[in-house]
């Protein structure tokens, strides 16, 4: 069997040599561009030179589009049709600084008109008065990571009416590398029967046989999202940084395909030669093939991942796709909370009770494993500090868990004010910032000492703990946590998961908590100017200035000193979880900690275990053994 993708450019030329042309909506090719061709397109901010569009100008904070003139008949409710396209073209991206930014689209608009201020991350697609108006759909080939949202500064998403994603992939382990300065080659292809829109990418120099499997396939009806008549072409831009956003080559192909039955075409089909026939018959069993299989594959992962969730012995409820659509209007950019690298979460009315439904990213690179950690790991789980899971769904490849709604989002909204946009401007004072941090010591004491099977929550950090109306700590997200074993007896390394109060992954941002003032550079972690503050007899001084100097003194200092005993390089000296919790309300003292930040070793040096027990050495105080850890 030939493959589908070197029978698309044979299945073209049959298409326009064929009567099978009375029906194309248009088509055209350019293996180059002349200054001649230029007066083919609509260019705004955008140029040909040297037989090439430039899309954008080189300038930073700059945007640009280049439109073919001839709109595309998307669609034609009278005569029951929906246009289906093939587009190949060549682009090639050249940062002039490092890094570089913002990145390239192929678009479907409405308008002709560039909007005003759509530089950056905008991409030329939307600006911010027109996000979610503007009539267009986009495939972006981005080369910054400027939104949470995004998977990271070299991917491929597709685009509805804003510039978040709707289905994105990272490029690097497809070998591609957007701005390293090569031709790439990329073909989107949308199959107006199926709604498929099917995104290939490959450097121009390895695909002049075989562009290879799609990198996306996303489903999306266009004739819902657009309008009958639409502009094609590219839209770029640069941010901060500048570089070269270019086309190198184009082709475009593009046919009626009929959707309902209509007497008054059944002439036209009469006319198309036998081996048009056959050829268009086996497009449609290759891609009912396609469709077949990734169907089949969506159920065996359904079930699969339904009997792992039904081996917890208190699995949570599982909720149908259509349930959690209508609650939230359909994943409604109005009903968003938040989102973060792994998902997005949307307010919802389920059955009368306010929920919070986590949509995670379908190209995750360990999605279903995170989904199936998390159902089992937190159902399992019953405590005041955590946030109650209720159910959880599997369906058309969407993976969404459903929680308990907490008004007050999350933490990191009330205390990064500068590095995270928020829309309350409420300052925590020192009495519910130590509540907070109580509770959540409560939730990682109860994880390792409370509940049947330990457990490491291994992604403690701001955005992952909750606040109620009362402003009460809990700990949620738990697709990367695990549970360990020694031996017979559930037991856990100290030196991973100790005093995850801080951050669970053991990396520390570089940056400063709050609206502080004194450095603005951002060349040192959180943890290293703590412990400068602390050898300079000055450790009270990190505390939120937003406080202005209203906090418990003696509290704030031991609940500090207990941080860098935390951050120990040394894992062996760190407090255990529960004697933490006792330094937080009172009955022991705090850690005591060397001025000097010790020097980091490896390995770790363990003190002796001899006549000790191994139970206590856990729960008592800080833990004095290596343990073997085995994950769930």
């Amino acid at each position: 069997m030939f493959s589908h993708f070197k029978f698309i450019p044979f299945l073209q030329a049959i298409l326009i040599s064929s009567s099978l042309s009375q029906i194309l909506c248009f088509n055209f090719r350019y293996p180059s561009f002349t200054s001649a061709d230029a007066n083919d397109f609509i260019r705004l901010n955008s140029s040909v030179i040297n037989n090439v569009v430039q899309v954008s100008p080189v300038s930073r904070h700059s945007s640009g589009r280049i439109l073919y003139k001839q709109p595309l008949k998307l669609w034609d409710k009278l005569k029951g049709t929906k246009s289906s396209f093939i587009t190949t073209f060549v682009l090639n991206i050249r940062p002039l600084s490092t890094p570089g930014a913002e990145g390239l689209a192929f678009v479907l608009t409405d308008s002709a008109a560039l909007p005003t201020n759509s530089g950056g991350p905008w991409l030329g697609i939307v600006n911010v008065s027109t996000i979610n108006i503007n009539h267009i759909a986009a495939v972006e080939f981005d080369t910054r990571k400027s939104d949470s949202m995004d998977v990271d500064d070299n991917h491929v998403g597709v685009d509805v009416k804003n510039i978040y994603s709707i289905d994105q992939e990272p490029l690097a382990s497809h070998g591609v590398n957007l701005s390293s300065g090569e031709d790439i080659t990329a073909r989107i292809q949308y199959d107006a029967r199926s709604d498929d829109l099917l995104v290939y990418v490959k450097l121009t120099r390895l695909s002049e046989h075989d562009l290879g499997d799609p990198v996306i396939i996303s489903h999306l009806d266009l004739s819902k999202n657009l309008p009958q008549d639409v502009f094609i072409g590219f839209s770029s831009s640069t941010g901060e940084y500048a570089q070269v956003n270019t086309v190198k080559s184009w082709d475009f192909i593009s046919f009626e395909t009929q959707i309902k039955g209509s007497a008054n075409l059944l002439w036209l089909w009469i006319l198309i030669p036998t081996v048009a026939v056959i050829l268009v018959g086996g497009v449609g069993f290759l891609l009912y093939l396609r469709r077949k299989s990734r169907s089949k594959r969506n159920n065996d992962d359904e079930m699969d991942i339904e009997k792992e969730i039904q081996r917890s012995s208190s699995a949570p409820q599982k909720f149908r796709l259509k349930e959690l659509k209508a609650a939230t209007g359909n994943f409604n950019v109005n009903n968003k909370l938040g989102s973060g690298g792994f998902g997005t979460v949307y307010k919802g009315i389920l059955r009368k009770q306010e929920v919070a439904v986590k949509r995670i990213l379908k190209n995750t690179r360990h999605g279903k494993q995170d989904f199936i950690a998390e159902v089992t790991t937190i159902s399992n789980l019953h405590h005041k500090n955590l946030v109650k899971l209720f159910g959880w769904c599997y369906e058309s490849n969407e993976l969404l868990l459903v929680y308990e709604f907490l008004p007050n989002g999350s933490l990191d909204r009330y205390i990064f004010r500068n590095q995270i946009r928020t829309d309350t401007d409420t300052t925590l004072d020192w009495e519910t910032r130590h509540n907070i941090i109580c509770g959540v010591a409560k939730a990682l004491d109860y994880l390792h000492n409370g509940c049947e099977k330990r457990v490491i929550h291994r992604d403690v950090k701001a955005s992952n703990i909750m606040l109620d109306s009362e402003f009460n700590a809990r700990l949620g997200d738990f697709g990367l946590a695990r549970t360990v074993q020694f031996k017979d007896k559930t037991l856990f390394n100290q030196g991973d998961c100790w005093n995850a109060g801080l951050y669970g992954s053991g990396k520390f941002p570089y940056r400063k908590p709050g609206h502080q003032n004194e450095q603005n550079e951002y060349n040192i972690s959180i943890v290293e100017w703590v412990w400068e503050h602390h050898r300079t007899e000055r450790i009270t001084d990190v505390v939120d200035d937003r406080l202005n100097h209203d906090f418990d003194e003696d509290q704030a200092r031991c609940t500090v000193m207990l941080g860098l005993g935390c951050c120990h390089p040394n894992p062996y000296e760190r407090p255990s979880m529960r004697s933490a919790l006792q330094v937080l309300t009172g009955e022991v003292c705090a850690p005591d900690v060397p001025t000097e930040k010790p020097a980091f070793m490896w390995p770790a040096m363990a003190p002796s275990l001899i006549g000790e027990d191994i139970n206590n050495s856990i729960t008592g105080g800080q833990l004095t053994t290596t343990t073997e850890l085995s994950g769930r």
